[in-house]
């Protein structure tokens, strides 16, 4: 049995990371798969889907290096008019931060729920807020 939703989310910062994993908890409830995996993939390329704890202190510090990686100030080929867009690209920072991030994540379902370890979150990671984002989410198994 496959089970195909999406969750939108509407962003508030031009950088921020938005913990969804109790929405995904929730949609793997719902669906009634007791054995299987969860596929969460975003469907923008200046976002990315991240596992990681979810403390404060350390979103700050992954949002931090990622700006210190790619500065925003810095001189970026993707910073110029796009003939094939017909407007400037601005977000050549939310490109390679989504890189880095990646823009997936993959976990079993045993018995009905997700798999997550203990300090483990899910989160979409916005790279070029404020949006209205989408995430799809697959999932895959026996009832």
């Amino acid at each position: 049995m496959t089970e195909y939703r999406e969750l939108t989310y509407e962003t508030q910062a031009y950088n921020e990371l938005i913990p969804i994993a109790e929405d995904i908890k929730k949609l793997v409830s719902e669906c009634g798969i007791q054995q299987g995996i969860v596929y969460i993939i975003t469907k923008h390329t200046t976002t990315g889907i991240t596992v990681n704890e979810n403390l404060e202190c350390l979103k700050d510090d992954i949002l931090k290096r990622l700006g210190m990686i790619f500065p925003e100030e810095d001189d970026y080929y993707h910073a110029r008019f796009l003939q094939s867009y017909g407007a400037m690209a601005g977000n050549p920072t939310g490109h390679l931060k989504a890189m880095i991030t990646g823009n997936h994540a993959v976990f079993p379902i045993v018995n009905g729920s997700i798999m997550l370890g203990k300090a483990q979150e899910i989160y979409l990671a916005e790279f070029d807020g404020p949006q209205i984002r989408d995430v799809m989410i697959s999932i895959l198994g026996d009832n």
